[in-house]
């Protein structure tokens, strides 16, 4: 049976703006990037993206240790990061992306964010996407 996956990332999504700016001017490589936006046209915006994330981990999934971790990497960035979504008007998000075991025997991993998280959310303005999915059909 598939055991429970996770990671967390956060996002800077946006309209009509190049990811390669946002890596230059935060100072950071971002794990994946997509660019759609930054060559539409205004008559259909399509949404750019910016994204750091953790590795994706297999079986017990501590999202709290997870959040945490991407937090600590990002506080330095916060000026910039607040900086940059004002600039660029971009919205700023923290995910949780589970796949979850189907096997009776998995337990779900408990869905949280520490005090440090929690700060660091509402200091950048961001907002918490967590998506589930399961791992097979029921």
């Amino acid at each position: 049976m598939a055991a429970n996956k996770g990671r967390a990332y956060f996002a800077l999504l946006g309209y009509h703006f190049n990811p390669d700016d946002i890596t230059r001017l935060l100072g950071i490589e971002p794990t994946t990037v997509n660019a759609a936006g930054a060559y539409s046209g205004l008559d259909k915006p399509v949404i750019s993206s910016w994204e750091l994330s953790s590795e994706t981990l297999t079986g017990e999934i501590d999202v709290f240790a997870l959040t945490d971790g991407l937090v600590k990497q990002l506080e330095p960035l916060k000026a910039k990061i607040v900086e940059v979504c004002k600039s660029h008007n971009l919205s700023p998000r923290l995910g949780v992306a589970l796949t979850l075991a189907i096997d009776k025997g998995e337990t779900s991993p408990e869905v949280g964010f520490g005090a440090r998280t929690i700060r660091f959310l509402a200091d950048t303005g961001a907002f918490i996407e967590v998506e589930n999915k399961l791992s097979g059909r029921v």
